[in-house]
């Protein structure tokens, strides 16, 4: 395989996770939990979960107070318990190539051109993990990163799916076609999704809110798909349309088998 990492895993980004579920599922995964600050005499039986996961992993714990929490929260919903993340890291381009030959599959890989808002981000990530792509690679400029915001979006799907993050998304394409994959990115104007051959080594490539997918990056793709719609106005949500294409990809390759 060539070396084609155009990100490194020395990139991490440091994160605060709030909320039961997040937390709950941060430590489930195994991700580097720093500290939790906890409720003090808390009887809720999700927090009492978190803490046997907590000593499990040898997470240290505070018991802290509401106003405690009130302090530390970001965001404005802790639900009683806050973690703090060591780092988070990113992955590389050959661990999402590793991840589909360990599990003996295509490879199939989202790329997202210029996501700026932290809850698509999210839940693209939750619905490439759903549809069993191998990983997600993002641009380093002009798109959303890993926020706290990205991660409780994604409802853990952000501890077991491959994040890259590069900084050419046009360059990334290039060198995964001499692996051999296939690219279609999502536009009103394309074929329509049910026409096109989606199966085999893929890569969907999925544009920002407002702009969609950017021109020099179309005209790297080989294919390009639209969604069949009837309604009254003229474009899906970006999570929506990652959905629908993605899973047009998971029905076809299992028609295939």
């Amino acid at each position: 395989m060539k070396d084609i990492n155009t990100s490194t895993n020395e990139e991490k980004e440091e994160l605060q996770l709030e909320g039961k579920h997040s937390v709950l599922e941060a430590l489930r995964a195994g991700s580097p939990i720093e500290r939790l600050f906890v409720l003090q005499k808390s009887g809720d039986s999700q927090i009492q979960s978190i803490l046997r996961e907590a000593k499990k992993h040898s997470a240290p714990v505070d018991f802290v107070t509401k106003e405690r929490l009130d302090q530390l929260s970001e965001e404005g919903h802790h639900q009683g318990v806050i973690a703090k993340l060591s780092a988070f890291e990113y992955a590389t381009v050959d661990d999402i190539l590793n991840n589909a030959k360990e599990k003996n599959e295509p490879p199939y890989i989202y790329i997202l051109d210029g996501i700026l808002d932290p809850h698509n981000l999210g839940a693209i990530i939750r619905t490439a993990n759903m549809s069993g792509a191998h990983g997600v690679i993002i641009p380093k400029r002009r798109a959303v990163g890993l926020t706290s915001t990205v991660v409780a979006a994604s409802a853990g799907a952000i501890h077991y799916t491959p994040v890259v993050r590069v900084t050419n998304i046009s360059d990334t394409i290039k060198k995964l076609k001499d692996e051999g994959l296939w690219f279609v990115c999502a536009d009103m104007d394309g074929t329509v999704m049910y026409d096109l051959n989606l199966t085999g080594p893929i890569g969907l490539v999925i544009g920002s809110e407002g702009e969609g997918v950017s021109r020099l990056v179309k005209e790297n793709c080989d294919m390009i798909a639209s969604i069949p719609t009837k309604g009254d106005i003229d474009s899906l949500n970006a999570s929506v349309a990652a959905g629908v294409l993605g899973f047009e990809i998971v029905r076809q390759r299992a028609n295939k088998k």
